[in-house]
């Protein structure tokens, strides 16, 4: 029990460390024109989640992998909160850019965690890093956009992304809508 313990421990401290190393060292977006809908495919493969809105046809600027990972990073904060449902997401179009909303039907934050949940280190769960909505943060403000979050109504959590339209002219690197 004890090294049981022990280990347990140890792998906490591991993936703080590498958790650390990745929020410290987030480079800068490699911008590219994607397409949503193989972005929530690739995305489905990873995590379960049911998609509300209009993709096809749709594309987006913005560094994939970097995306994916804030996507992945609220996918599994969603599921914890709430593991007996699936979350949802809505894409929405805005006049400037796009909305993401990612919703679960967990219990939603007092309000003291909806004030610190952003803020690196800070987390409530028991082998919580506090780096995985901070990272998410940063990824998205490096794309010009920002987050939200607010308790739901009816009961959960929502997290809203706003990501700008960036031209792709402005990307450093494009390709070709998948």
């Amino acid at each position: 029990e004890l090294f049981s313990a022990i280990a347990d421990r140890a792998n906490h401290l591991d993936q703080f460390i590498q958790g650390y190393a990745s929020f410290s060292k987030l480079p800068a977006p490699r911008l590219a024109q994607h397409s949503w809908e193989a972005f929530f495919a690739g995305l489905s493969g990873q995590y379960a989640f049911t998609q509300y809105g209009q993709m096809t046809g749709q594309t987006f600027v913005a560094d994939r992998a970097q995306l994916e990972q804030a996507m992945i990073n609220l996918l599994k904060n969603a599921a914890d909160a709430a593991p007996d449902s699936t979350p949802e997401v809505h894409l929405q179009r805005l006049p400037d850019g796009w909305r993401i909303d990612v919703m679960d039907n967990g219990p939603g934050m007092s309000p003291a965690v909806l004030e610190n949940a952003l803020v690196p280190f800070y987390s409530t769960k028991r082998h919580g890093t506090g780096l995985g909505l901070a990272l998410t943060r940063e990824i998205i403000e490096a794309h010009g956009g920002r987050i939200r979050l607010h308790n739901r109504p009816q009961a959960g959590l929502c997290v809203s992304l706003f990501l700008a339209q960036t031209d792709v002219s402005n990307a450093s690197h494009s390709s070709i809508p998948e």
